[in-house]
C-alpha cells in the first residue's frame, strides 16, 4: 500500500509499505476519502499539536470513510471513527471515553492515520453508511460529530440564538447543525470573506457582529480575537464553547467582560462516541450539505499540494482520496 507520512514540521513523504494485518475484532479497510483538519494543519505546521510532538514519522488524517475489503463485511461502504478509548478506565466506563487519557486517536501520538490505501480499524468503530450518503460527503461525518457534540455542550435547543465565531468547515457545519435542532444563527463571522459568504448561504442571518446578542456563542477559529468576539456577542448569564485549537496552545481573553456578564466557557474535545451514528442519521435524512463543502480534492501522491490548500486556507473543505 501507498502512506503520506509526515517527518517534520512541513515535510511530507510519500512510502510504499506493506498491507497492514488486521487483528482479532478489526477489519481491513480501503480508504477512499479523508478529510484534512484543522488539527491536520497543526501538525504540519508545527510538528505537534497541544502537548503532543512528533516522534516518529506519522500519518495524518482522521476524517476517513471507505469500503470494507474483505470478511463478513466485504463491500460495505463504512465511515470511521477514529477515537479508540481503552475501555476499562472510569471516564470509559462512565460514558466518557472521549475524554480517555489512554485513547489511541488517528493520525495522533505514535497511532498512524488515514492517509494512506488501507487500514485496519476496530471493527465496532467502523459504522455503515446509508445509501442515502454519498461517498462524497462521508468524510465530513466525523467534524458533523463534533459540531453536534459542541451544540450540546453549549445547551443550544430549539427557540434559542447562537453565534459562530469561525467558518471554516466546522464552523460550516456547526451552522448547520445549529439550524436543524432549532436554533437561530443570527451571526457567522470570519475575516474570510468567502466563508463568511458560505455560512449565510447556509442559514446564518447575519457575518457582522455589531449589535448582536445571543444565548450561546461559538469560538470556532482558534484565536483570540474570535474568542473576545464570541465573549463580546454572548448575552448576560451565557455560554461561549470553544471548539477552535489555538497556535502555541494557548488562549486568552479580556476578562472583564466574561466576569460582568458571568458567562459559563466550555471547552469541546473532538466528539463522543454516539455523536458519528446521530451524524450519520442526520446526513440521511437530507436537509445538510456536506459534499457541498468540498472544494478540493487531491490523490494521495499530491498531499503536499492538499496541505498548501489547507495552509492558506483556499476554499473551503479539502478532500484527499487515497485510491486517487
Amino acid at each position: 500500500m501507498n502512506a503520506l507520512r509526515l517527518h517534520a514540521a512541513g515535510e511530507l513523504r510519500l512510502h510504499e509499505e506493506p498491507d497492514p494485518e488486521p487483528e482479532p475484532g478489526e477489519v481491513l479497510v480501503r480508504i477512499r476519502g479523508v478529510g484534512l483538519c484543522g488539527s491536520d494543519r497543526h501538525w504540519f505546521l508545527e510538528g505537534g499539536i497541544g502537548d503532543a510532538a512528533l516522534r516518529e514519522p506519522l500519518v495524518l488524517g482522521h476524517e476517513f470513510a471507505g469500503v470494507v475489503v474483505e470478511g463478513p463485511r466485504a463491500g460495505e461502504r463504512v465511515v470511521l471513527d477514529p477515537a479508540v478509548p481503552c475501555g476499562r478506565c472510569a471516564l470509559c466506563l462512565a460514558g466518557q471515553g472521549h475524554l480517555c487519557a489512554h485513547m489511541r486517536f488517528a493520525g495522533h501520538g505514535s497511532t498512524d492515520g488515514a492517509l494512506r490505501t488501507l487500514v485496519a480499524w476496530p471493527d465496532q468503530l467502523v459504522h455503515a453508511l446509508p445509501d442515502a450518503v454519498a461517498d462524497e460527503a462521508a468524510p465530513l461525518l466525523e467534524p458533523l460529530g463534533v459540531a453536534l457534540h459542541a451544540v450540546d455542550l453549549g445547551g443550544a435547543s430549539a427557540g434559542s440564538t447562537a453565534a459562530v465565531f469561525g467558518c471554516g468547515p466546522l464552523g460550516l457545519l456547526l451552522v448547520q447543525a445549529l439550524r436543524a435542532a432549532g436554533v437561530r444563527v443570527e451571526l457567522a463571522a470570519d475575516p474570510l470573506a468567502h466563508r463568511a459568504a458560505a455560512a449565510r448561504e447556509r442559514g446564518a442571518r447575519s457575518s457582522e457582529p455589531a449589535g448582536v446578542e445571543v444565548d450561546v456563542a461559538y469560538e470556532a477559529a482558534g484565536d483570540d480575537e474570535a474568542l473576545d468576539a464570541a465573549i463580546a456577542a454572548a448575552r448576560p448569564g451565557g455560554r461561549v464553547v470553544l471548539v477552535g485549537i489555538p497556535d502555541g496552545d494557548r488562549s486568552s481573553f479580556h476578562a472583564a467582560a466574561a466576569r460582568r456578564k458571568e458567562l459559563t466557557l466550555v471547552f469541546c474535545r473532538r466528539m463522543r462516541a454516539s455523536d458519528l451514528p446521530r451524524a450519520i442519521r442526520l446526513a440521511e435524512s437530507g436537509g445538510l450539505e456536506l459534499g457541498a463543502l468540498v472544494t478540493a480534492r487531491y490523490g494521495l501522491a499530491e498531499g503536499p499540494q492538499a496541505f498548501r490548500d489547507l495552509v492558506e486556507r483556499r476554499g473551503l473543505k479539502v478532500v484527499v482520496e487515497p485510491a486517487r
